[in-house]
Formats: structure tokens, C-alpha cells, sequence
């Protein structure tokens, strides 16, 4: 297989990564309401919006100082504790609870304490995914059915334009990006371009593009790859990469926020929209969450080809943007007035 076929390959994994956490956050909506899984008391009130714009401000200037300071086991401890949280809350869902201790789902717990423990002692390249496919879903409905449609909206358009800001102007999301490569954390999604290709074996930091002043958001194993990247937290805003060469690439890398952040306004329609409605065993969905999803898929198609023309490009303003555009067109095919759809 040429190098065009592992890429194209490559992008359509990328894709189908993407879908899979859209439609698992989908399928999380209800259960996550019904065990009272929601973060605030007004998922209305757009304050929210502002407020976790504050946390990943806060959470982005921490793993800068952590990097700087050298506390990256740190950072890397929180990372996969927090994997293992969200892992439970997912399968607790998901798993009957036939063997339970008090209120604990024991064998939740157990296959959480299994996705933390793999991320500790073995982060190969398929653990990783598999932790940010959980993680990710897990993340999408939780902030899904936390976020009103206005606050979904309006935290989508601000973190598009916060991504923008940090990786063309003050270029501080490139660092972060860089120092997660070197954590083996699920903070990104990676998508090998060749069967043999080993995260581990390669070593993260030793496929640091240092000699690209211009493409420093990321990492390329050997000398040469596709990168989309994410800094701050799960739900953080992410930057896209390449080195620019048509050959050897072995992965491509996209950061779990790109999949998060869209995911939420998917999740939110599905939750909080009337009207619509598309009959989905297991899934919330309507039309609006649809467009959403739609939108999301055809932003991310565009970064994707302009990742392989060898500039670093913010992730966010393609992919919120496709998911907003989107989900307002399935709203107005649903015949909801426009200011429903907005929240207002």
C-alpha cells in the first residue's frame, strides 16, 4: 500500500474515532441524566460557560508550569486518574451490576482500574485510543447534558476562538502540545499509517520536530508525520501539524479535545431539543445532534487535508464550527424556530 492509501486510511480511522465518541456520548445522555450525573444546577444559566473557560485557562497555565518546573509525572498521575474516573462512570452504565459492594458496580471498578493500570504500565499506541474513546464519550455526555443549548453554543464559539489565538498568535497551545507527546497519556488519539508502527518503540520524545519553527506544535515519530494536537485537559482545544514531507509518515495525531468539545453541542441538542426526533435503539438523536455530528465530520475532513499540506492550523475553529453550523441547519430542517435552537 503507497503512502496516499495509508493516508487516506488513516484519515477514515480518524474519522470513525470521531463517530465513535459522538455516537457513545449519545448513547450515555440518559443513563448519565438518570444517575444524576449532571455538573451543574442551571444548565441554562450561559455563566457555565465562563466558568469552565476559566477551569481550562487555570488547567492550561498549571501543565505549563508543570513542564516548566519538570513535575510532569505529576501532571501525568492526574491525567490517568482522571481516565480512570471517567472510564467508571462509563461502566457503570454499560456493565450490569452483578457484582456489587455497597453501591459500588464491582466490576465497573474493576475494568476502570484495568484502563488506568494499562495507561501506567503499558501505553501503547491502541491502549491510548481505546482509554480516549472512553474518556472521550464519557466527557461528551457529562458536559452533553451539563450544558444548555446556549451555554453549548456559546462555550463552542469562545474555545474556537481561544484555539485560534493560541496556536497562530501567542503560539503557547504548540508548547503544551509538546510536552504532552512526551506523557504517553490519553490526551491525544493516535492513528498509526502502518501496521508495525509502535508508539513505545518509537519514543515520544525522541520525535519531537525541533528543527520546524513553524510546525513546533507537535510531535512526529522518525522525521516525519501528520500532527493534530491538544494541550490544557480532555476538554482542551487543539492544534494540526506536518512536517510538510510525503513519505514515512508512521501516525497521525489529533488531540482528544477535538473530539470532546464538538461532541458536547451533539449531545446538549440531543438532550435538550425538542423535535426532530430520529428513533435509535440505545441513542438520544434527533436531527439537530445529527447536523451536529455532520458538521463536525466535514470540519474535520478539511483540517485533515490541510494537516497534509504542512502547516500547523487550529483544530477547534474548523470543528466547532462545522458542529454549530450543522446542528443549526438540522434545527431549521426540524422547522425549530432559530432562537429555540440558540437558547433563547
Amino acid at each position: 500500500m503507497n503512502q496516499r492509501a495509508r493516508m487516506v486510511l488513516a484519515v477514515g480511522m480518524t474519522v470513525l474515532l470521531f463517530l465513535t465518541v459522538q455516537f457513545g456520548a449519545l448513547a450515555l445522555v440518559e443513563p448519565f441524566y438518570d444517575a444524576d450525573r449532571q455538573a451543574v444546577d442551571d444548565p441554562t444559566d450561559p455563566t457555565n460557560s465562563a466558568i469552565y473557560f476559566a477551569v481550562i485557562l487555570v488547567a492550561t497555565g498549571i501543565m505549563l508550569a508543570a513542564f516548566k518546573y519538570d513535575a510532569e509525572r505529576l501532571i501525568r498521575g492526574l491525567i490517568i486518574a482522571v481516565s480512570g474516573m471517567l472510564a467508571y462512570y462509563v461502566f457503570t452504565e454499560v456493565i450490569p451490576p452483578a457484582v456489587s459492594v455497597g453501591s459500588v458496580n464491582a466490576l465497573a471498578l474493576t475494568a476502570a482500574a484495568g484502563v488506568a493500570g494499562a495507561l501506567l504500565v503499558y501505553p501503547e499506541w491502541y491502549v491510548i485510543d481505546i482509554a480516549g474513546v472512553v474518556m472521550a464519550a464519557g466527557a461528551g455526555g457529562l458536559f452533553g447534558i451539563s450544558f444548555g443549548l446556549l451555554p453549548a453554543i456559546l462555550f463552542l464559539a469562545v474555545l474556537a476562538i481561544y484555539d485560534a489565538i493560541s496556536v497562530y498568535k501567542t503560539e503557547h497551545m504548540l508548547d503544551l502540545a509538546d510536552g504532552v507527546m512526551e506523557l504517553n497519556i490519553p490526551v491525544i488519539f493516535i492513528i498509526p499509517t502502518s501496521l508495525p508502527y509502535s508508539y513505545l518503540a518509537e519514543g515520544s520524545t525522541d520525535g519531537v520536530l525541533e528543527d520546524d519553527s513553524s510546525t513546533t506544535d507537535g510531535s512526529g515519530h522518525g522525521s516525519s508525520a501528520a500532527d493534530s494536537q491538544t494541550g490544557a485537559d480532555t476538554s482542551s482545544d487543539a492544534a494540526s501539524s506536518d512536517d510538510g514531507q510525503e513519505s514515512g509518515r508512521d501516525a497521525l495525531f489529533i488531540g482528544l479535545g477535538d473530539a470532546v468539545i464538538p461532541t458536547i453541542l451533539v449531545a446538549s441538542a440531543a438532550f435538550f431539543l425538542e423535535g426532530g426526533a430520529i428513533d435509535v435503539p440505545g441513542i438520544a438523536l434527533n436531527v439537530p445532534a445529527l447536523g451536529a455530528i455532520l458538521g463536525t465530520t466535514a470540519g474535520l475532513l478539511v483540517l485533515m487535508y490541510m494537516v497534509t499540506k504542512g502547516r500547523a492550523h487550529a483544530g477547534l475553529p474548523l470543528l466547532n464550527g462545522g458542529a454549530i453550523g450543522g446542528y443549526l441547519v438540522g434545527a431549521l430542517v426540524s422547522g425549530i424556530p432559530i432562537l429555540t435552537a440558540l437558547g433563547l
